[in-house]
């Protein structure tokens, strides 16, 4: 995927997938890609970057949304609602009737939902949020349009002291990102999205953050490519009481990208481990082809190593001496 449009995507705390929710669990297709000393490169570039696009987006998600947007929600609500809220024992959820919102530039973002405790800072299993964007132009270069919904699927803690910690839905219908840049009135890139993921997010310790993310099926289409992720998770730390931040991150799937001529499997077999925005400096990132491999081994944090196994015996065939930097360049 485009780096620019994931950013934006993981600015707009969005995470998507196609086919999420119920129905069973979606069957991963098996690996159809050779790896070999031709490919290798490329193989692991966007394997690497499959990997961390729900972890960038659910950092995202836990950093921005529920910190920002969740708690301005709140303050529109009004002493009435607050009232019936807390006085009426019967009452389970409390909706807030759809207000629409000029956005900066044009068009309108419609904000609706169900509140339990509407001005306490407080969610409820139930709570739900949905922002409907109608061609939304905010002048950041960026236009929305599309449903994005939010369900609150467990809750502790309190948003306004940015300490708890949830389990989340969202859910996106139609949901579209039209990048522009330069001042460019034709737009360079259109991200779609449908579906639903789920997000657990922790912040109750000050000092370490963590976040887990899993799905059937994540679908991100732009006008290069198409990337679709199955039965993927993902998890990170992060402790924010050291300098540089220590950090850990895991993940695991199965993608089939138009970059690449077949569906690859991926996965950590140690977990990747760093500092502050630097790349890991240790860890393992296995890519499974069809019967072949290929390891990602990070020495530090400016050399990793590619060691490619071509027809999956457990014998190193070809090893690749390389850099993060080299490597992520070719995204």
């Amino acid at each position: 995927m485009n780096r620019t449009a994931l950013l934006s995507i993981a600015a707009l705390f969005l995470l998507s997938a196609c086919g999420g929710g119920g129905g069973g669990r979606v069957e991963s297709p098996d690996p159809s890609l050779e790896i070999t000393s031709n490919n290798a490169m490329q193989v692991a570039t966007i394997a690497y970057e499959a990997s961390l696009e729900s972890q960038q987006l659910g950092d995202a998600g836990g950093g921005f949304f529920f910190i920002g947007s969740v708690p301005s929600v709140f303050s529109k609500s009004d002493g009435n609602l607050a009232t019936s809220a807390k006085t009426g024992g019967s009452v389970s959820q409390v909706p807030f009737p759809p207000e629409t919102i000029p956005c900066a530039v044009s068009g309108s973002t419609t904000i609706s939902g169900e509140i339990k405790d509407p001005i306490g800072g407080i969610l409820t299993a139930g709570d739900f949020f949905q922002f409907e964007y109608t061609m939304c132009d905010d002048g950041l270069g960026e236009v929305k349009n599309g449903i994005v919904r939010t369900d609150i699927d467990a809750f502790n803690g309190d948003l306004l002291s940015e300490l708890f910690s949830m389990t989340l839905t969202f859910t996106l219908d139609n949901f579209q990102v039209s990048i522009f840049e330069n001042q460019s009135t034709v737009p360079t890139d259109v991200l779609t999205s449908n579906g639903s993921v789920t997000i657990s997010i922790d912040t109750t310790n000050q000092s370490v953050w963590s976040t887990t993310i899993s799905g059937e099926s994540l679908v991100v289409d732009t006008n290069a490519s198409s990337e679709s992720l199955t039965n993927f998770a993902s998890a990170l730390t992060l402790n924010g009481s050291i300098f540089p931040s220590p950090y850990t991150t895991t993940a695991s799937g199965t993608l089939d990208s138009t970059r690449l001529a077949g569906v690859i499997r991926y996965s950590n077999p140690v977990i990747f481990e760093g500092f502050g925005s630097d790349y890991p400096s240790s860890g393992e990132f296995l890519v499974e082809g069809l019967g072949s491999t290929l390891r990602l081994i990070a020495d530090n944090n400016v050399d990793v190593r590619i060691l490619i196994d071509v027809d999956a015996d457990g014998t190193v065939d070809e090893t690749i001496n390389t850099t993060w930097a080299s490597l992520t360049a070719l995204q």
